[in-house]
């Protein structure tokens, strides 16, 4: 009977009957397994950072990350990564080493940057303006979120959501509130996920019939462009260096992101000569960063953590930030159409996010469904290009103010 005792004392059952929560963790790890491999929502994200979920909660693994608290020495100091590693296994090691210190987002930040045309935006310039106006979701539900019982930091942490974008919302959790990091990484992937659902719902409750049928093709040739880029490839490779000294002067805190956005678009739009390095961002260097920063992210949602009323907090919070965002692109454009003689399509505004190009596909397909005819990808995308641009400079102010 003793050693019977010592197999089972061994084996994860009796914590597990001891915390019921640590099944319910397991559920949500299961539950996001099955939208990321199965619905295909965010895979990329959401298999890492399920299975991290998973890990994190087996009793006895070791793989659930630990408070900042417990790494702190007497006299301020912080245990080095190798007694972290040591003390707290790998998924502390990781976690401190490539998430703590903001290292793993902006480098997934090189990635996108190389993967991105900058081209419909440039010559649709005027059209960037509403991926700064989908920015209002970001700062309009901090208040709400403070009166809510957030704090400062939280509230920025929350607020951060409605851009649209997984790596910022990480980075400027981790800068702000770092102890709400799963939650939000969860609730950040899965509205991105559900662009698909929430861009048509606000859409419908914020656009009349005519704002559907507004062609913008019809519109450019109503209303031809007065200047016209002639060397679009020069621009190209100008726009990265310009943008990042411009903003860099104005917000030094978004520069890890957008810095390094705009290094990896660079080194696309050179060409052949810097090939290598762009294949280089774009595979295996993301690739593996992705995959840490979703198991990383998921060994910080441990049923001690997670499942608070705060957790609750966060999923509407974002919700709502998501929604106000996209809300407030497409009146921007209705307000603008009120005084200008070429209209613009509000769906345009509607893809101001950061989900590139999930929310310009979205809108174009809303376009379609009303007038087959009505092809508007190409200036969604220049809206939704400017949101990543716009989120990542949001994410530098909120930092700033806040951190």
């Amino acid at each position: 009977m003793g050693v019977l005792e010592e197999l089972y004392n061994m084996t994860a059952f009796g914590p597990i009957a001891n915390e019921p929560s640590i099944l319910l963790m397991l559920l949500i790890g299961f539950i996001l397994l099955y939208l990321g491999i199965t619905k295909k929502y965010e895979p990329l994200l959401l298999v890492p950072i399920a299975f991290g979920v998973i890990l994190a909660n087996l009793p006895g693994g070791g793989m659930g990350v630990v408070a900042a608290e417990k790494i702190e020495l007497e006299g301020g100091r912080y245990m080095n990564l190798f007694e972290i590693g040591s003390e707290f296994g790998i998924m502390n090691y990781l976690y401190f080493a490539l998430l703590k210190t903001g290292f793993i987002p902006p480098i997934i930040f090189m990635g996108v940057g190389a993967l991105t045309d900058f081209g419909p935006m440039l010559r649709n310039l005027r059209l960037a303006f509403f991926g700064a106006a989908a920015q209002i979701g970001i700062f309009s539900v901090i208040f709400g979120a403070i009166a809510m019982g957030f704090t400062l930091q939280e509230a920025g942490s929350l607020g951060i959501i409605g851009g649209a974008d997984g790596p910022t919302a990480i980075y400027t959790t981790i800068m702000l509130a770092p102890h709400l990091l799963g939650p939000i990484a969860i609730a950040a992937y899965s509205y991105m996920a559900l662009v698909p659902v929430i861009i048509p719902l606000i859409a419908n409750m914020l656009m009349s019939k005519q704002d559907f049928l507004i062609n913008m093709k019809q519109q450019d040739k109503l209303y031809p462009p007065k200047y016209e880029i002639k060397n679009m490839k020069l621009i190209k490779i100008l726009f990265p260096i310009v943008l990042g000294v411009t903003v860099a002067l104005f917000v030094p805190s978004s520069v890890p992101l957008l810095g390094m956005l705009l290094f990896g678009n660079l080194i696309k739009e050179v060409g052949t000569i810097t090939q290598r390095l762009s294949d280089a961002a774009t595979g295996p260097i993301m690739n593996t960063a992705t995959i840490f920063l979703g198991l990383a992210v998921g060994g910080t949602m441990t049923h001690d953590v997670f499942l608070d009323m705060r957790t609750l907090g966060i999923i509407v919070g974002g919700f709502l930030a998501f929604a106000i965002s996209i809300g407030g692109g497409i009146m921007a454009v209705k307000v603008y159409n009120t005084f200008a003689k070429k209209k613009i399509n509000p769906l345009i505004g509607a893809t101001g996010l950061s989900a590139v190009p999930m929310a310009s596909r979205v809108a174009n397909d809303l376009g379609l469904k009303h007038d087959q005819n009505n092809h508007l990808l190409q200036y969604c995308m220049a809206s939704n290009i400017s949101g990543v641009i716009g989120s990542a400079v949001a994410a530098g102010v909120l930092i700033s103010l806040l951190g």
